[in-house]
């Protein structure tokens, strides 16, 4: 076996999907016993060199464990400018040419915003117990700023929301904050990178206890921090797409981090006697596995790589303070560039106190995992960043699958590993996995996505498997519901359960083979025995073909209609076919050619 780097900054000779071999020779010996042998005395239960990646288990999960998917505002709602919403950092960064593929936006989306009553259905069709979405900050407050004015027509709409999901015992669960920042405090303070955002995303929350509190009792802070931190500040990949290398994302993370804690503070004190909810935050984190077990230094890469990613923010909430290792290495670095400080931000004694211990649970997205090996990056200033600073690299065994997105291998085993770190290094923990799902990306429609429900069958599993080690999982969220916006891959890639026909207005949701088995895997609790779990794919697979037939009839008339309307109508055919038509996937080009042929002879008889 051989593995392929990965990651933000991969060698020039050795990228991933590359198919340029990657095996450094001190793992060529041991290409099947990559484990992870962490020194953490807590995790005594847990037995880190084990090696049992192929093992299925069957049983079920604890009573009362809750099942459910989500969402986020800008990826699904819609509805961008309407009934007084304010501009998100997103409306504008999806607006500029070249920085979403496709130049795609999230303008209309799934027009969630007008389909309140339709997703809860397909929610309850799914037996789901909880349905997690986020609340637009420019939605409730157009400037950010809650004296500037508050929208009411934005509270009606998550006043609905809540409570068509509460009429159909679905338990919301809230995201305060799912990257969409209000533009004008990114134009006017600068954003993230300004510390007056703790106060005003704090003024934010503090509207949504006060209109929502009465009937939300799981409240969430940020959603994957990481993201908004490195994706936002320091490579641009995504809004309000800054490239502010080596500083860009810590400072930014600084400030994410003290304005969790002050909401948190915010709702203990002011807000929990009186509507018993819990205050936590949902921190993303991939699984890193060393490459090689006889070398100390990958052993320690890999702990590292972890720490960088999601101890980056769960440490300081758990223990008051960033992992030391991101003290050591930053600080060094730091010193080597020539700076009088560390290019990490520090916390005072007050601000360590103050923001230890400030989480009721502990949200987890998790989606893949990598082989992580030592790998020394050069300390020049000119050079520094938050990837170059963790002194790693990252690998891929090329034979994991990867349906859709070119970072998420399907590596299950991993899940399991990550949910025993937190417990051991962060004293256990109530968890509640947030996000977890696989894409695709399919030049034609295919509603029979074996490969998901492939995903959803074992990295459950490996959750349940974390369950009889100890860890404190209570609930778990597919992700997604819905296909959506996916940020800087437009609509190019499907995390949904539900498929979304994004060429019709009206934007209908067909269901996926893989709705048929998540609401087997809900309704059992967990994976009764083998040839039950083994008849729940069959008859998926079976009951989306029907699915199938009639998506790809709505596909055929909608693509007949728009040329018949080209036919009578030449002189505005270019506009229409720029604003109206989009290019047809190969499944319908027939269809489109056996049109254009039909033109072609009424013009010439005419």
């Amino acid at each position: 076996m051989c593995v392929h780097r990965t990651g933000a900054e991969p060698d020039s000779d050795c990228a991933a999907g590359s198919g340029v071999p990657c095996c450094p020779a001190v793992a060529i010996s041991v290409c099947y016993v990559f484990v992870l042998v962490l020194c953490l005395s807590s995790a005594e239960d847990f037995d880190w060199t084990k090696n049992d990646h192929g093992s299925f288990y069957y049983g079920t999960f604890p009573a009362g464990f809750s099942w459910g998917a989500g969402s986020s505002a800008y990826q699904t709602e819609g509805a961008w400018d309407k009934d007084g919403k304010g501009l998100s950092i997103w409306d504008v960064f999806s607006h500029k040419k070249g920085k979403i593929q496709k130049n795609d936006t999230g303008d209309s989306s799934c027009e969630g915003y007008h389909k309140i009553k339709d997703d809860v259905g397909l929610m309850k069709e799914l037996k789901l117990n909880h349905y997690r979405f986020s609340i637009s900050w420019p939605r409730l407050i157009p400037t950010g700023i809650k004296s500037d004015h508050i929208n009411e027509k934005g509270i009606e709409y998550y006043n609905e929301l809540i409570d068509h999901l509460l009429e159909n015992k679905i338990t919301p669960i809230v995201t305060l904050y799912h990257w969409d920042l209000p533009q004008f405090l990114q134009e006017r303070y600068g954003g993230w990178q300004n510390i007056s955002m703790v106060n005003h995303f704090n003024e934010f929350a503090n509207l949504c206890f006060e209109r929502f509190g009465n009937r939300i009792k799981y409240w969430m802070t940020f959603n994957n921090p990481w993201s908004v931190a490195v994706e936002g500040y320091e490579t641009g990949e995504h809004a309000p797409g800054l490239r502010l290398r080596g500083t860009g994302a810590y400072k930014a993370a600084h400030h994410i981090i003290k304005a969790h804690a002050k909401v948190w503070h915010t709702y203990d004190t002011q807000w929990r006697a009186k509507q018993k909810g819990l205050v936590g935050i949902s921190l993303s984190g991939d699984w890193g596995e060393p490459v090689d077990i006889t070398n100390q230094k990958d052993i320690e890469a890999a702990e590292r790589y972890v720490q960088f990613y999601l101890g980056w923010f769960a440490t300081p909430i758990f223990h008051g303070d960033y992992p030391q290792v991101m003290k050591d290495f930053i600080g060094r670095k730091s010193v080597q560039q020539g700076l009088g400080t560390s290019r990490l931000p520090s916390f005072s004694p007050q601000e360590k106190s103050y923001i230890k211990g400030t989480c009721d649970f502990l949200g987890v997205g998790h989606f893949t995992t990598r082989y992580i090996t030592q790998k020394n990056h050069p300390s020049a200033r000119s050079s520094s960043s938050y990837f170059t600073d963790r002194d790693l690299a990252e690998l891929v065994d090329p034979r994991w699958p990867d349906p859709g997105s070119e970072w998420l291998y399907s590596v299950p085993w991993g899940f399991r590993r990550l949910l025993n770190f937190v417990k051991s290094q962060y004293g256990n923990p109530m968890i509640y996995v947030t996000e977890n799902g696989v894409s695709e990306k399919m030049l034609c429609t295919e509603l029979c996505d074996d490969w998901r429900i492939q995903y959803f069958k074992d990295y459950t599993n490996e959750m349940l498997k974390a369950i009889k080690d100890g860890v404190n999982v209570k609930g778990y969220t597919a992700w997604s519901l819905l296909d959506k916006f996916e940020w800087d891959e437009g609509y190019s890639e499907r995390f949904g359960l539900y498929y979304v026909d994004f060429r019709n207005k009206n934007k209908p949701r067909y269901p996926k083979a893989s709705v048929q088995f998540y609401k087997r895997i809900i309704s059992s609790n967990g994976f009764p025995n083998q040839r039950e779990v083994e008849n729940w794919r069959r008859k998926a697979v079976e009951t989306c073909s029907t699915s199938n037939q009639l998506l790809a009839a709505e596909e055929q008339r909608s693509t007949a209609a728009n040329i018949l309307r080209l036919i009578h109508d030449p002189l505005t055919s270019h506009m229409e076919m720029v604003t109206e038509i989009v290019v047809p996937t190969v499944c319908t080009l027939s269809i489109l050619l056996s049109a254009v042929f039909l033109m072609f002879l009424l013009r010439r008889r005419n």
